[in-house]
This record gives C-alpha cells, structure tokens and sequence, in this order.
C-alpha cells in the first residue's frame, strides 16, 4: 500500500505518541507498505506551531530530516493536484486537509487519517482510529 499520512499522524509518530493507532504503527512495521508526507503537512504544522497551537508544537525542520532519515518520501506540491479540488465535494473546509485529499487521489494513495471529518470523504481515505 502507498499511504499518505495524514498531518497529527506525522506529530504522533514523531513523538513516539500513545495517540498513535496500533493499527498505523502495524502498517508502518509491514515492509510491503511505502509512507509519504506532504509538503502541504509540514506548511500546515509551521502555521499553527507559529500560532501556538499546543496540538502542533514541532519543530518542522527536525520532523523533516527524520521522517526522511526513516525511510519516508515527500510529496511536494503541484498544479495537478490543485486542479483535483475542484472535484471534492464541499464536505470540509480545512485547505490543509482538502489538499492532501486530492494528492491522495492524484496519486492513487490512500490518506490515513484520525480526522473522523476527513473520514466522510470515503475513498482514498481510510479513516484509522
């Protein structure tokens, strides 16, 4: 599975967090399993660690060069993928969370989420809890 992950996922696994899902960390341990991060995560938790959010204190230069260290790929951000929100329905209004739907769909990958919201967009989304 290509798996996306979805921005207070990459906060919990880098912070060795009880809040992460057993189930996420299984398929992290499954080596058949490749994990990307956005770009647009990491633009989403420097916004709102700058904002004081205490659900998003990282520091985001650390979170990068580890989540690479561990084997995880970035996924930056393009045109096409923005032309994929014109087809989302208006279930939710975050951008962040908008955005990395439709590079999930774009790139054929499933989103991980805890985000029950983000959930009722169905697929690609697999809502783990």
């Amino acid at each position: 599975m290509r798996a996306l992950l979805d921005s207070h996922l990459l906060v919990w696994i880098s912070e060795d967090s009880p809040k992460l899902p057993k189930s996420v960390q299984e398929m992290i341990e499954d080596d058949r399993n490749s994990f990307f991060f956005s770009a647009v995560s990491l633009w989403e938790l420097a916004i709102k660690s700058a904002l004081g959010k205490s659900s998003f204190q990282v520091d985001v230069r650390q979170l990068h060069s580890s989540l690479l260290e561990n084997g995880y790929a970035e996924l930056t951000l393009s045109s096409r993928h923005a032309f994929s929100l014109e087809t989302l329905p208006p279930i939710h209004k975050d951008p962040f969370d908008r955005i990395l739907i439709a590079q999930a769909m774009r790139e054929d990958m499933v989103l991980l989420t805890s985000d029950k919201m983000v959930g009722r967009y169905g697929e690609p989304i697999r809502l783990v809890l």
